[in-house]
């Protein structure tokens, strides 16, 4: 099963090593990570996309809050949240395939936001599902080149992650 886990953690050198490194150490996989600093420059939020059965993310749980610089742990597919993905995607953009991406765009409610004679980049966001639906979409010989940050999440209503 597809698990968001976000965690707090102490915004400091080696901090984001040592959580990767729990994860490769006891042959967990890390589908995306995505980490910024938070609204208190002293913290970090991590939001790690993770598969396996409820035993493996319990431990792996278990596993986070024993390091050090971690400060608090919540899977938040547990309940209602929020998750969104950026992706930017260069592609050629000629002749009759010009009119075909910019309507595929429309359709994704993506923004094309750059243009040159041969190329658009695009900019989608939105849930996985729908980044990978676009590029199923799509003419696949038409895509030059792909970025993707991996998923933020955030619980919904009341549910927050704070110290």
């Amino acid at each position: 099963m597809r698990h968001v886990i976000s965690l707090l953690l102490e915004n400091e050198a080696g901090a984001l090593s040592r959580v990767s490194g729990l994860f490769s150490a006891r042959a967990y996989n890390i589908e995306s990570l995505t980490v910024a600093p938070t609204e208190d420059p002293s913290m970090s939020r991590m939001t790690i996309v993770s598969i396996g059965s409820d035993d493996v993310i319990e431990q792996i749980t278990k596993q986070l809050n024993k390091l050090i610089e971690v400060v608090k742990v919540v899977d938040i597919s547990e309940a209602a949240h929020i998750e969104r993905e950026l992706m930017l995607i260069k592609v050629r953009a000629t002749g009759k395939d010009r009119e075909e991406m910019k309507r595929m765009s429309d359709i994704f409610r993506g923004r094309i936001i750059d243009v040159t004679e041969s190329t658009f980049v695009i900019e989608l966001t939105g849930n996985t599902a729908k980044l990978d639906a676009f590029l199923e979409a799509i003419d696949r010989s038409l895509i030059l080149e792909t970025v993707r940050t991996g998923v933020c999440g955030i619980g919904r209503g009341d549910r927050i992650l704070k110290v």
